[in-house]
């Protein structure tokens, strides 16, 4: 696994080949990112390195990951982006 511990490497990462990915990971990156825990950041990292039509699923909801902590993870990124978006 890539360390992509500086955030213009993530944000870099966060630009996938679906629009819709993009809208719900450079976002979260952005504003909630450097806020996560040492484990957090690592699952993140993890998660970005999934591909684009298993990400697409599990954010839309049409399935979920096997992993349980990558699972979490988008039901976290779903979550903080909800709320960000209501202020």
């Amino acid at each position: 696994m890539v360390k992509l511990s500086d955030k213009p490497r993530l944000m870099w990462a966060c630009r996938r080949g679906m629009l819709e990915l993009d809208v719900i990971l450079a976002p979260f990156v952005e504003h909630e990112y450097d806020g996560l825990t040492s484990v957090q950041q690592a699952t993140f990292e993890r998660l970005l390195e999934c591909d684009d039509p298993d990400l697409f699923a599990w954010f839309m909801g049409h399935r979920s990951s096997e992993d349980a902590e990558l699972q979490a993870m988008v039901a976290y990124i779903l979550e903080r982006n909800q709320i960000r978006n209501q202020r």
